[in-house]
């Protein structure tokens, strides 16, 4: 029970994020909040099109936790077993690269919002 708890915890979670990064493709002025701060206020093209791409990439994530843990996908499965380490260490660079930005923003809402991914994704990668 605890594995399907932590793939519903880990796929609010994303999907939070998810949130967040359509917001800033979509031209909301949250750019202190990403990135290191490194573009505030709205993000550029550019930086519109890799939030979509994160996007993309978180959804594959959190279906691979969603497979692993038997709620989705259960196709996916043998796939998925494998790749959920991937989602540890996606979570693990995630996590240090929130500790250590230079945005006090991101230290405070996304450190700890990476963390609980983090713990989540390894609950489902062992259970």
């Amino acid at each position: 029970m605890y594995i399907l708890m932590s793939a519903i915890a880990f796929s609010i979670l994303i999907g939070i994020v998810i949130l967040f990064q359509l917001a800033l493709a979509a031209g909301m002025p949250w750019g202190s909040f990403a990135m290191g701060g490194k573009f505030p206020g709205k993000y550029p093209p550019a930086m519109r099109v890799a939030a979509l791409f994160q996007v993309i990439m978180l959804a594959l994530l959190v279906s691979i936790v969603l497979s692993k843990s038997g709620f989705m996908f259960p196709d996916w499965y043998p796939f998925a077993n494998a790749a959920i380490w991937f989602v540890v260490v996606f979570s693990v660079i995630a996590t240090i690269m929130n500790i250590i930005t230079r945005s006090k923003w991101e230290r405070r809402i996304w450190a700890p919002v990476s963390l609980l991914l983090l713990i989540t994704s390894i609950t489902v990668a062992i259970g």
